[in-house]
């Protein structure tokens, strides 16, 4: 186990690597850079300009160059403070992270959830009226753009005033909230991101686990369960479902992928201050040693995030060795 978990780590290396140097060469490519903002302000002076160029090497555009200059401190666990906060980038990045967390964390148990017995449904009853209704749904979540989904959803909540329609918790009333209240509030606040995320997710869960569930319903040891007389509510959830789950949990460390990027999308929409708000802005401003961070902080979720799939499905299935 020590040594799987070694390689996996080690492996994350080239990854970080590869995927940091892309967004660099992306920053410095792109036209412009943070201190043409403040050139534009009369009040700051040229010399400082200057000065702040020489530090963080923005007067040059040379790709490995500016790489290497970002690289070396952040080896060093260095990662520079961020242009427009005036504040260490991962103090930033802590703040937000578990925000993304909760929302991503929500939005996967709420597919799950209903994924799984939508699918073993939808398989049960294969080509009858409920496996159209499923497979519908399922086309609904594939298909739409969870940016106009998240739209709707704020449009929604505007209208009908049922959910809030958007941040975190209520600004106004937070510091004179109970535990309870504050705990209620963030959730009313989380309901709708989730949905959107969720939805999303759900459809490609529902689907994988529909045939998965048809195929393990057609082997021999499911006709030997129900030959013996097992009820079909038994034959389903204890000699079927274990088997058909596993490729879920395989998609697990895939799906966690599409599901950040769809997060950082409905974050934005929904002014959840996660790491999506924090890129946007961070983007827009071309503030360069936070957008750094935040690329290596979301492949380091996704590097962990395969290795708790693969950790699961070691679990669950006794037919899998980690070794």
């Amino acid at each position: 186990m020590r040594t799987f978990l070694i390689r996996r780590l080690l492996a994350a290396i080239p990854l970080i690597i590869v995927v940091s140097f892309i967004t660099k060469a992306l920053l410095v490519m792109s036209p412009g850079n943070y201190l043409d903002n403040l050139r534009l302000n009369p009040t700051i002076s040229r010399d400082y300009l200057a000065a702040m160029e020489r530090l963080y090497h923005l007067d040059s555009n040379n790709i490995f160059e500016r790489y290497w200059y970002w690289l070396w401190p952040a080896l060093q666990g260095d990662f520079g403070y961020s242009f427009t906060k005036t504040m260490p980038v991962w103090t930033l990045i802590g703040e937000r992270v578990l925000n993304t967390l909760l929302l991503t964390g929500s939005a996967m148990a709420f597919s799950w959830t209903l994924a799984i017995p939508l699918g073993t449904l939808a398989a049960v009853y294969r080509n009858r009226w409920p496996d159209k209704l499923i497979g519908l749904l399922s086309f609904f979540g594939l298909s739409i753009p969870s940016v106009f989904f998240s739209l709707l959803m704020v449009l929604f909540a505007a209208k009908t005033g049922l959910f809030p329609p958007g941040g975190i918790h209520n600004q106004a009333l937070w510091t004179s909230m109970t535990a309870w209240e504050k705990l209620t509030d963030t959730l009313w606040h989380l309901a709708l991101p989730m949905i959107v995320l969720g939805t999303l997710g759900m459809a490609q869960y529902v689907r994988q686990m529909r045939s998965e569930m048809i195929e393990t319903l057609s082997q021999d040891y499911i006709r030997t369960a129900r030959a013996k007389g097992l009820s079909q509510v038994r034959v389903v959830c204890k000699h079927a479902l274990g088997n058909a789950i596993n490729p879920l949990v395989t998609l697990f460390g895939l799906s966690l992928a599409t599901l950040l990027s769809g997060a950082l999308l409905t974050e934005f929409v929904f002014g959840w201050p996660g790491l999506g708000t924090l890129i946007f802005d961070a983007l827009s401003a071309k503030d360069e040693p936070l957008v750094m961070a935040s690329v290596v902080m979301l492949v380091l979720m996704l590097v962990v995030g395969s290795l708790i799939a693969d950790l699961l499905l070691a679990a669950i299935d006794p037919r899998i060795r980690v070794e």
